[in-house]
């Protein structure tokens, strides 16, 4: 199918199956109100503020409270909410975080028709993430590396279940054909975007081009044939030029417009090998072997200032705890495989492990090491915790919930053995297992459940190493603990 007559195979229509309604949702994608690659623009780090209404015009009071309620969320969080709403058929804008009329409309949509708890709240959150993640999950929708072309794909496997290799790239059909992606790839100097932009847009009978944007490093087409529409991405790197063209049945649009945002929204052109997902969509099963990540030098005696969790993923392959001089407590699940587990410059020794998950490491010159008080009550169901994991910018805090031993929270690579703390700064746990191959929505990992060794059996554990007890320290926070967590790598 080549890039001209992409739009002939019966293909798509965007949201009601009206040319007006297309061109918003390729304007949407296309003019940087969500992440679409690394060659575009970023979202923000925050969602950015909201221009103060005109002189003499009321500030709509339930928008501010709700706008204030979802910056208060980290952005890994915020993007999560934007991405379940997606699914839940609320949405129909790019995952961005950022928080504007669309959101806000969004959210108060989901809220009136569930009639449930405020879909901001830890409670009416959890609701909202499970009902996007059981769409996703009804969809098969799976992000991965897709091997013809090295970019990051969304692709509902469920509907597209016919997957064809192509030359340059990969075709994923539906049984009946109504509904077709194709990713594409050109080596440098093989294609240009003005080509591919003139091809897309040349006159063709009865097809009509109802948005084009042309940019330095992107190309955006949209048309109408009739019974479908066509949209057509193609962006340009130092790999040459990588995209994708989908296209539908108008007749489909109820049931395809949420996969149409989601695959643009989980669309990559050219990942950072160290960020992308592990997993492909491969030819043949099995998944790519995992990138390798540079060591992270263990943190300063200085305590730095806490990060939300974000997109960056963590350049470790587990965390630890520095419990005493010398001392690293982390999970065992962490040191898998490994064969000489190091923090920072440091080559590490297994003193001992224990059933429940544990592992204590000798790392001679250890920094900062804290022993943080023990949480000597249970926590109580969906009671908010803050989870500490090294990042590639220093110590990532993770907001969650403790959930029947387990924590609820958007961690990222390398938060296996992360401690896990109430927000006085009392030690819950350790994160005992982080997955191999995550699942990531946009390129993000979004809220999972995970299992924690929880605060008793570390007692018990360190105790048998000759390790004191600690005593509490109070106002301290869970921030007190950030100088202790600590980055492993294996080598």
């Amino acid at each position: 199918m080549d890039s001209g007559d992409a739009s002939r195979c019966r293909n798509p229509d965007t949201l009601r199956g009206r040319a007006r309604r297309a061109t918003a949702l390729a304007i949407l994608i296309a003019l940087g109100t969500g992440p679409v690659g690394a060659q575009d623009r970023p979202a923000p780090a925050r969602a950015a503020p909201r221009p103060a209404p005109a002189a003499g015009a009321p500030a709509d009071p339930v928008f501010e409270a709700m706008r204030a309620g979802f910056e208060a969320l980290p952005e890994a969080d915020r993007k999560a909410v934007q991405d379940a709403l997606v699914w839940t058929g609320d949405f129909n804008a790019v995952v961005s975080g950022a928080f504007g009329r669309r959101t806000f409309e969004a959210l108060t949509a989901y809220g009136a028709r569930t009639g449930g708890a405020d879909p901001l709240d830890p409670r009416g959150r959890a609701a909202l993430l499970a009902a996007g993640a059981a769409a996703r999950n009804a969809a098969r929708f799976r992000v991965a590396v897709d091997p013809g072309t090295g970019a990051v794909m969304g692709v509902p496997e469920r509907l597209l279940a016919k997957r064809t290799a192509l030359p340059s790239g990969t075709r994923w059909q539906s049984q009946d054909g109504r509904v077709t992606l194709e990713s594409r790839a050109f080596p440098p100097g093989a294609e240009s975007l003005d080509a591919l932009f003139e091809k897309a847009t040349a006159p063709l009978p009865g097809r009509k081009v109802t948005y084009k944007l042309r940019r330095p490093d992107t190309v955006v087409v949209t048309a109408e044939t009739g019974p479908g529409l066509s949209y057509i991405r193609y962006a340009s790197g130092p790999e040459g030029v990588r995209g994708f063209l989908l296209g539908y049945d108008r007749a489909l649009a109820p049931e395809v417009d949420r996969l149409v945002i989601a695959v643009a929204n989980a669309f990559v052109p050219f990942p950072d090998p160290a960020a992308a997902p592990a997993a492909q969509l491969p030819s043949s099963p099995g998944p790519a072997p995992a990138a390798r990540v540079a060591a992270h030098p263990a943190p300063q005696p200085q305590a730095a200032p806490l990060r939300p969790a974000s997109l960056s993923p963590a350049p470790a392959s587990g965390a630890g705890l520095a419990v005493a001089p010398g001392r690293v407590l982390t999970a065992v699940a962490v040191l898998e495989g490994c064969a000489q587990p190091r923090i920072g410059p440091v080559s590490a020794r297994v003193l001992a492990t224990d059933p429940a998950g544990l592992a204590l490491l000798d790392v001679p010159g250890a920094l900062a090491p804290l022993r943080p008080a023990l949480r000597s009550e249970p926590v109580g169901a969906e009671e908010s915790v803050i989870t500490l994991a090294p990042g590639a910018d220093g110590v990532q805090a993770a907001p969650g919930e403790a959930r029947g031993g387990d924590v609820i929270a958007a961690l990222q690579p390398g938060s296996g053995g992360a401690p896990v703390l109430d927000r006085s700064g009392a030690l819950v746990g350790l994160v005992a297992r982080y997955p191999a191959a995550p699942r990531r929505v946009a390129g993000v990992v979004p809220p999972a459940r995970l299992p924690v060794v929880p605060a008793r059996a570390i007692s018990a554990f360190l105790a048998a190493q000759g390790i004191a007890a600690a005593a509490p320290h109070p106002g301290g926070g869970p921030g007190a603990v950030a100088p202790a967590v600590v980055g492993i790598t294996c080598r």
